[in-house]
């Protein structure tokens, strides 16, 4: 068996008009297993390309850095189309990356979008690199630096009720209070 992770952090953005410019709300979700431990928060550019760098400084620069031995991702983008480099961010932190989503991607669809926004192709390919996603405990992954052994022990760790860890559900919960004034909705 591989390694264990109880300690992690979840990302999400909060909710967004999609004719917002500027910056989105991005909360991490500290969990010790699924005990809520902290919160981070921060903000990326809608559309933009500094997601990557923004997580890692969440994480680096939080007081739960120590702890934290793996981040999980509500999709591999967040704020519009602010594509996160799994393996870049998985090499920075030197922890594992995990991106969870519920059904696989429709990539003809986000493809189709990139090529309309700036820096389009630089982004579908940090999607592709990142692999397909893969079907895995009833949700989708992508993953960097663990073994799909060590996804399914993460998973498996992190998760309470149905198929989304709780750091995700609760990175969701908290980004959509702290935008709109009151939570709802599925992560």
């Amino acid at each position: 068996m591989g390694r264990s992770f109880s300690n992690v952090a979840g990302f999400d953005d909060g909710p967004f008009e999609r004719a917002t410019r500027g910056d989105v709300l991005l909360v991490g979700a500290v969990c010790a297993r699924t005990r809520l431990d902290g919160v981070v928060t921060g903000r990326v550019r809608k559309d933009g390309a500094n997601a990557t760098a923004r997580i890692a400084a969440l994480v680096r620069g939080s007081r739960f850095d120590g702890h934290v031995q793996a981040v999980l991702l509500n999709g591999i983008a967040v704020g519009g189309f602010n594509v996160v480099d799994i393996a870049a961010l998985a090499e920075q932190l030197r922890r594992p990356v995990l991106v969870v989503a519920r059904r696989p991607p429709r990539m003809q669809l986000i493809h189709d979008a990139l090529k309309a926004l700036p820096g389009g192709a630089r982004k579908w390919s940090l999607i592709e690199r990142a692999g397909p996603m893969e079907p895995l405990d009833g949700v989708h992954v992508q993953r960097a630096g663990l073994t799909r052994e060590e996804a399914h022990a993460l998973l498996a760790a992190t998760t309470l009720h149905g198929n989304l860890p709780e750091p995700l559900r609760l990175a969701h919960l908290i980004a959509g209070g702290l935008v709109t004034g009151t939570s709802h909705g599925r992560a």
